[in-house]
């Protein structure tokens, strides 16, 4: 799959138009994992405006954000950065096909540092 594909993908999963983005920082500047993330919020919507979508699949950012939505709160354009993450989370889970954790799976990979807004963001979001 070409990365302006995968572009393409994300800009359609998300619903967001990612050239909004005028660098303002401000959903960087709300983000509780800012310090956790290699790519930051609002370094993310660069990187898919860029197309560096592979990238974006291997930075710890993706699985850093807390889908806690704070960037979309602060963003004074409407670009949704949490939104862009999710749907490159989307992007790795469907490429991945029907490997699915089961339920036993899970414990062993929890992290004791794993923040449980996380985990309930994820149950929320993967038990459809």
């Amino acid at each position: 799959m070409s990365h302006v594909n995968k572009v393409d993908q994300i800009k359609e999963i998300s619903g967001v138009n990612p050239l909004k983005c005028m660098k303002c920082g401000k959903c960087s500047a709300s983000c509780p994992s800012f310090n956790e993330m290699d790519i930051k919020p609002h370094q993310f919507v660069s990187y898919v405006q860029n197309g560096d979508i592979e990238s974006l699949v291997q930075s710890k950012s993706l699985w850093k954000c807390l889908s806690c939505f704070a960037c979309l709160e602060r963003c004074p354009r409407d670009v949704k950065p949490a939104k862009l993450i999710d749907a490159a989370r989307q992007l790795v889970v469907r490429e991945k096909g029907a490997t699915y954790l089961s339920p036993d799976e899970v414990p062993e990979l929890l992290d004791e540092d794993l923040p449980q807004q996380l985990l309930v963001s994820a149950f929320r979001r993967y038990r459809r």
